[in-house]
């Protein structure tokens, strides 16, 4: 063979990307448990602190309050833990975060068992949580690509975004069955050992990474070189601002589902039970289909785009659902594009960030991914008591398929972007 058809060869084999499932790894397959059994006591969790914040105060600002606590830590904190992501074995992070959920849980029952549990315990415990999670995002995200050849990474986003979206639907559903059924403190030790299998679990894997001994410089130093990384990239650039935009159409909606259950249903806990049934079903088919795509960049970046756009169409759509099955209909499909686009757009900055700054810059897709969704539920939800759903949606719809086709005519920066 001639050496330009051996370079010819090669080109082929970089370009024809298949599909392969990251099952087929022994890696992916040992973790895989882990993360199940971590996301199912995250959300068994996050429904206990929910629960007890209504259950201790019958007030809907606390409810809000534990929220924010649970989630604005990752807001602030994020960064600096990609950062750490970046020096050491996320591995060893995600035993941290099991041991940190643990103890949390430990406390919750501890302080149930004895009649400690006041709104001081609570606020704690959802501030703590929040800090977890803050750790736990960046150190998943870091993670998932040691464990799966490049052309498997597609299939490993989408499977865990489905075992994430999965145990959305049944970890609270465990939660309320096991305070209906038997006790408060039943449910935090359940919790507590859903966090001690996923630490078994993940410590079985073997990850081998090579960090430096002595970091070369200071975490504010990594942090400023991890944006100018960014700044300096604008194939990252434009994946952060479709993630962006994806977080504020269907992602906004999904958080917006009480007051369309109420506004446009005049229903209650039951449809709203139905709607958010509905949309964790539609993220479990969207992360499937994510999972069956190869690491193909172009055919990926359609993908997203066309995700979006879909989501886009969708909220125009609105206006001519009626009655809950229509709806419910309706919220599947939007939360099916959303969570493509997500994990669409996750995937493709996995491909083509450079390895030592992966974690930096997953950690501002994950303050994209939280953060454009709370500020989208805020402005859209200040629209729709002012203007109604059905008008809302059609602006918002509208003004996404502007910008997601804007954005997608600048494909040609993520196609040509760097070697991964």
């Amino acid at each position: 063979m001639t050496k330009k058809a051996s370079e010819d060869f090669s080109d082929c084999r970089e370009t024809r990307q298949v599909h392969r499932s990251a099952l087929s790894d022994p890696r992916f397959r040992r973790y895989y448990p882990a993360s199940w059994f971590s996301s199912l006591g995250a959300w068994l969790l996050r429904f206990l602190l929910g629960w007890s914040a209504w259950d201790l105060t019958h007030s809907a600002t606390w409810v809000g309050i534990v929220g924010a606590l649970m989630l604005a830590p990752a807001l602030l904190l994020s960064p600096w833990f990609g950062i750490l992501s970046d020096r050491v074995n996320p591995r060893e992070g995600l035993r941290l975060s099991m041991v940190i959920h643990s103890v949390i849980t430990l406390t919750g029952t501890l302080a149930t068992w004895l009649g400690w549990y006041d709104r001081a315990a609570l606020l704690a415990l959802a501030a703590t949580l929040g800090v977890a999670t803050s750790l736990h995002s960046p150190m998943r995200l870091a993670l998932v690509p040691l464990l799966v050849a490049r052309e498997a990474l597609p299939s490993a986003v989408g499977y865990s975004a489905m075992s994430f979206n999965v145990a959305r639907m049944v970890g609270p559903a465990l939660g309320a069955a096991l305070v209906a059924q038997v006790n408060v403190s039943a449910a935090w030790l359940t919790a507590t050992l859903m966090f001690m299998v996923s630490f078994w679990g993940l410590s079985r894997l073997t990850i081998e990474r090579d960090t430096p001994a002595a970091p070369p410089s200071s975490f504010a130093d990594q942090l400023v070189a991890g944006f100018r990384h960014l700044l300096g990239r604008s194939d990252l650039r434009l994946l952060l601002a479709l993630t962006a935009l994806n977080g504020l159409l269907g992602r906004t909606i999904i958080e917006l589902l009480p007051a369309l259950s109420g506004q446009v249903l005049r229903g209650g806990s039951a449809e709203l039970a139905v709607l958010v049934a509905m949309a964790g079903l539609g993220s479990v088919l969207g992360g499937l289909l994510v999972s069956r795509q190869a690491a193909d960049l172009p055919r990926l970046m359609g993908l997203v785009c066309a995700a979006i756009a879909l989501a886009g169409f969708a909220l125009i759509s609105l206006q001519w659902f009626a009655g809950l099955v229509g709806l419910a209909l309706w919220v599947s499909v939007l939360s099916v594009v959303t969570t493509v686009a997500g994990t669409g757009s996750q995937t493709l900055i996995q491909l083509t960030a450079s390895p030592e700054y992966r974690g930096r810059v997953m950690s501002v897709w994950t303050m994209l991914a939280m953060g454009a969704p709370a500020l989208g539920a805020a402005l859209l939800g200040a629209g729709v008591d002012g203007f109604g759903f059905s008008r809302v949606a059609v602006w918002t719809g509208g003004v996404g398929i502007v910008l997601v086709v804007s954005l997608y005519a600048r494909r040609s920066r993520v196609l040509a972007g760097s070697d991964p």
